[in-house]
C-alpha cells in the first residue's frame, strides 16, 4: 500500500483544507487529485511555497466565520412556522423533516438558504407545538432554532417531546 504525500490547493472534505500536507494512496493522487488540480506533489520546493496557501486559507476561514455570524443573526430573528396534516384525535399523517424546515427558513423574513445537512434534525417533528431544533453554520456556531408547528385544522396540541 504505497503512500505519497501531497500539499491540498482546496479544501476537500474528509481530508483536509488547501495548505494542508497529507498522505494519501499513490492511486488517488496520482488518478484523482493531481489531474484534477486539487493538489501538488509536495516536494521541497513546493513546501517552500506553502505560506501562500495557508494565508488564503486564513482568509477563506475569516470570510466564512463573518458570513456564519450574519447568517446566525438573521436566523435567531426569523420566526419559522410550519403545518402538519393530522387526522382524527390529533394523529400525524406525515411529519416535518430537514427539507421542510430548509424550506421554511427559505421563505421565512430570513431568507436564508441553508444546506439541509447543517439542520441537525435527530428525527422527523411527528408533533404539534414548538420544537427547539439545532443548527450548525460553521464549525465554531451552532445556534438552536424554534420551530412552531401547527395542526392543518388549525388545533395545537402540546405534548412532551415538543417540551424537551
Amino acid at each position: 500500500m504505497a503512500n505519497t504525500q501531497i500539499i491540498l490547493k482546496e479544501k476537500i472534505k474528509n481530508l483536509g483544507a488547501e495548505g494542508d500536507v497529507v498522505k494519501v494512496r499513490a492511486g488517488y493522487a496520482r488518478n484523482f487529485l493531481l489531474p484534477q488540480g486539487k493538489a501538488f506533489e509536495a516536494t521541497q520546493r513546493n513546501l517552500k511555497n506553502l505560506e501562500t496557501l495557508k494565508a488564503t486559507r486564513a482568509a477563506r476561514e475569516a470570510k466564512e466565520l463573518e458570513e456564519a455570524e450574519k447568517t446566525a443573526t438573521k436566523l435567531r430573528r426569523a420566526k419559522i412556522k410550519l403545518t402538519l396534516a393530522t387526522g382524527q384525535g390529533g394523529k400525524a399523517f406525515g411529519s416535518i423533516t430537514a427539507s421542510d424546515i430548509q424550506k421554511a427558513i427559505l421563505e421565512s423574513s430570513a431568507k436564508v438558504d441553508l444546506d439541509r445537512h447543517q439542520i441537525e434534525l435527530d428525527k422527523p417533528i411527528k408533533t404539534t407545538g414548538i420544537t427547539e431544533v439545532p443548527i450548525k453554520l460553521h464549525p465554531d456556531i451552532d445556534l438552536t432554532i424554534k420551530v412552531h408547528v401547527t395542526a392543518a385544522d388549525g388545533k395545537e396540541e402540546e405534548s412532551a417531546d415538543s417540551e424537551e
